[in-house]
C-alpha cells in the first residue's frame, strides 16, 4: 500500500504497556518506520455520539527508547470510519465490557470501518473453547460445569489440567495427578461450587519442551514459533507465569496444524492468531492480541511486525466486504 494510511489501535493504557516486548508496540513502530499515521485509545474511549461510533483517540509518534517510547497529540473524537483500519488489541479477560466494545466495532464495521480482527470472530471464538472446532488437533477435552463429570475425566486421565474459559497468562491454571488431595478444593473454585463452566484436557508431558506459540498472518504462519518452556516443577509455560521463551522453526506437526485452521479462521476475518501447541496438539487459539513477536523477531531476525503491517497494507487495499448490518 503505497500512500500514508491512518490506523487505530485498540489497546490498553498506552503506559501500561512494556514497550521492550509488547507486540502491540512493535506493530505501531512498523506502521510509523512505513510513514502511516498511529492512533491509539482504549475501549473505555469508544463511544457512540453524533450517530456515528467515535473513538477519544490521540496520534502518537514513536521513538525507540523503552521507558520514553511515544509522544501524544492531537488527542480528539473521531469516526471509526475515517481511519483506514481499525485493530482490537485489547488484552483479556473477555468480559462485558470487551464484549461491548466488539459490539461498537460491529457497528462501526457497518458504518464503514475497516476492523481486524472482525469484532463478530472475536465474539465467536473464545480462545480456549475454539479448539472444540478442532477436535482431532487437540488433546481430550471436556468443557462443563459439572464436578462430576469432572471427577470422571480426571478418573479416566489421571494426570490432567484445568482451567477457566476467560483467563490468560496461565492465570488459573492448574494441573491435578492422580490421587491429588487438592482436587475437590481446586474444581469448587474454579466452578464457583458448579455455577461456572471451566475446561479439563488431558495433560501432556511435552510442555516440558515448551508451549509454543504459532503465530498466523492472513491464514499462514509464521515459520517461526516461541516455545515457552517452564520453570522446573511448574506445569505452565506461559512467559507472564516465569517462563522461558526459545524461538525456534516450526516443527512438522506445528506445520500441519497451521495448515488446518489457518485457512479457516482468515475466512472469517481473523487476520492475526495465536496457536498454542504443545508437542503435536492444539490447546488454544488466540484471537484477541497475540504476542510473541518481539520475542521471535530478537531471537531469530525475523521480523513479525513487518510481515504482519504488510498483511494490514494488503487487507487495506482490499475493498472491504459488504457489512453484515445496515448502516
Amino acid at each position: 500500500m503505497a500512500q500514508r494510511a491512518s490506523v487505530l489501535l485498540v489497546l490498553d493504557p498506552l503506559g501500561e504497556l512494556k514497550a521492550h516486548k509488547d507486540s502491540s508496540v512493535a506493530i505501531a513502530r512498523a506502521l510509523a518506520v512505513r510513514g502511516h499515521r498511529v492512533f491509539a485509545c482504549t475501549p473505555a474511549e469508544l463511544a457512540w455520539r453524533e450517530d456515528r461510533v467515535q473513538a477519544y483517540a490521540a496520534e502518537l509518534t514513536l521513538r525507540d527508547d523503552e521507558h520514553d517510547w511515544y509522544t501524544e497529540r492531537e488527542r480528539a473524537w473521531r469516526a471509526l470510519a475515517h481511519f483506514d483500519a481499525v485493530l482490537m488489541r485489547k488484552d483479556p479477560p473477555f468480559d462485558v465490557e470487551y464484549l461491548t466494545a466488539t459490539l461498537l466495532l460491529s457497528r462501526a464495521q457497518a458504518q464503514g470501518a475497516r476492523v481486524f480482527n472482525d469484532p463478530q470472530a472475536l465474539r465467536d471464538h473464545n480462545e480456549k473453547l475454539a479448539i472444540l472446532e478442532f477436535p482431532a488437533l487437540a488433546p481430550p477435552t471436556v468443557v462443563t460445569c459439572d464436578v462430576q463429570q469432572l471427577r470422571a475425566f480426571y478418573a479416566r486421565e489421571r494426570d490432567i489440567v484445568v482451567k477457566p474459559l476467560d483467563g490468560m497468562g496461565g492465570r488459573g491454571v492448574f494441573r491435578l495427578r492422580e490421587g491429588d488431595p487438592n482436587f475437590n478444593a481446586i474444581v469448587e473454585m474454579l466452578t464457583q461450587y458448579g455455577r461456572r463452566t471451566i475446561m479439563a484436557q488431558r495433560f501432556l508431558p511435552a510442555i516440558a519442551a515448551g508451549d509454543k506459540r504459532v503465530l498466523l498472518i492472513a491464514g499462514e504462519p509464521v515459520p517461526y514459533c516461541l516455545a515457552r518452556i517452564p520453570q522446573p516443577g511448574e506445569a505452565r509455560g506461559n512467559l507472564a507465569a516465569g517462563g522461558t521463551g526459545r524461538a525456534q522453526p516450526l516443527a512438522e506437526a506445528d506445520w500441519r496444524i497451521a495448515r488446518a485452521v489457518g485457512p479457516v479462521l482468515a475466512a472469517r476475518g481473523l487476520l492475526l492468531v495465536g496457536l498454542d501447541v504443545i508437542g503435536e496438539h492444539l490447546t488454544e487459539i488466540n484471537v484477541t492480541s497475540p504476542t510473541c513477536f518481539v520475542e521471535i523477531t530478537q531471537q531469530t531476525g525475523y521480523d513479525v511486525a513487518a510481515r504482519f503491517v504488510d498483511a494490514l497494507e494488503r487487507a487495506m487495499a482490499t475493498p472491504a466486504a459488504v457489512a453484515p448490518y445496515s448502516a
